[in-house]
């Protein structure tokens, strides 16, 4: 099959508008596994009276 044819934009998948970008959801991943063992420590902490 030969695609030098057709447009690019043909080519290429059409992207989601409501899709959230890869950097962005890095950040999010990070920042809820910051804040999950902020909570969780203090969890710990009151539970063995730390």
């Amino acid at each position: 099959m030969n695609d030098e044819f057709l447009p690019k934009s043909e080519l290429e998948p059409e992207k989601n508008p409501k899709r959230v970008s890869n950097g962005r959801l890095a950040i999010w991943i990070i920042v809820g596994g910051v804040g999950l063992y902020m909570v969780g420590s203090g969890v710990w902490g009151i539970i063995t009276g730390g």
